[in-house]
């Protein structure tokens, strides 16, 4: 698989149902999706067709029907979808994003317990400040630009 290979949000709706199925064939991954998003089935198709080519969906080609599942888990399409959008922001507002991030999502008690415990190990080698790594023209940069 292409590890540089990013999906679109509509993508994403169609693993969300694979992985929620574990496997189906294209008519029930149509079925949820025409009711869900109200797209067309040639729309779905077409999305099955990307995510097999990116390397994201496997396809076993039975008689009369295409059954799919995905090729990585959730879990681990999700680490790499969000380290490759953290990897593009100024290392100076991730903390501040996380932060907004904490206050926009529903959060069980026990991944709030979880997230605490691991910033309170995190704490204990963190640098005092974390500098900036953009372009040197960043309005943030303090002193020489270094790579």
């Amino acid at each position: 698989m292409n590890e540089d290979c990013r999906i679109s949000d509509a993508e994403w709706q169609v693993m969300r149902v694979v992985w929620t199925l574990g496997q189906a064939n294209s008519s029930e991954i149509i079925e949820q999706l025409v009711a869900k998003c109200a797209w067309s089935p040639s729309t779905v198709k077409t999305l099955l067709r990307r995510l097999e080519k990116k390397g994201f969906l496997l396809v076993d080609r039975q008689v009369h029907r295409f059954v799919y599942r995905a090729a990585k888990d959730e879990s681990e399409a999700m680490q790499e979808s969000l380290t490759a959008k953290f990897a593009a922001m100024c290392d100076m507002h991730k903390g501040e994003m996380l932060l907004r991030l904490l206050d926009d999502l529903s959060l069980s008690r026990s991944d709030l317990e979880a997230i605490a415990k691991k910033a309170a190990e995190k704490a204990k080698t963190a640098p005092e400040k974390v500098g900036c790594n953009c372009l040197s023209t960043c309005e943030h940069m303090e002193g020489e630009w270094e790579c």
